[in-house]
């Protein structure tokens, strides 16, 4: 006998509105032709979070990532001049990474496609429904360190 699937549905609309809201973002980054990946994207947005500039091993921390895939992110964007590596003042075998102008720059402009995107993306719900979905995303996450969660 095979028990009902309640969450099934429901799992699956989230993995729905989940790619949703990748596609979408990924539309308005390419709008604002930033050379910018996904990937790269969150790198930029967790290094700003970080009050000093952060090591290779605390990016890769933050992202819940190997650090190789740290180094190629870093790679591509130092190419393009978001990021530079610097030398730890107390260690200098230690390597840290901080946002350059231009970087700081592309995170405005990050931040500004997100805001659209979210718009978009919100757009049929009310203010109401609004509030009510950020409660329960709220509970959802739960789990997640305070700078990932909503304000």
């Amino acid at each position: 006998m095979t028990t009902p699937d309640h969450d099934g549905p429901l799992a699956e609309q989230l993995l729905r509105l989940t790619r949703r809201v990748h596609r979408i973002q990924k539309r308005h980054l390419e709008q604002r032709d930033l050379g910018i990946t996904p990937a790269q994207s969150r790198l930029l947005r967790t290094l700003a979070h970080f009050s000093d500039p952060p090591r290779m091993a605390d990016l890769a921390e933050s992202l819940e990532v190997v650090p190789r895939a740290v180094t190629t992110l870093v790679d591509g964007l130092e190419a393009s001049g978001k990021v530079r590596r610097v030398p730890d003042p107390a260690n200098r075998r230690v390597i840290r990474i901080e946002l350059t102008d231009d970087g700081r720059k592309a995170l405005r402009e990050l931040r500004s496609a997100r805001r659209a995107a979210a718009e978009e993306i919100l757009a049929p719900l009310t203010d109401g429904q609004r509030e009510v979905l950020g409660e329960l995303l709220d509970t959802l996450v739960g789990d997640m360190p305070e700078r990932g969660r909503r304000c």
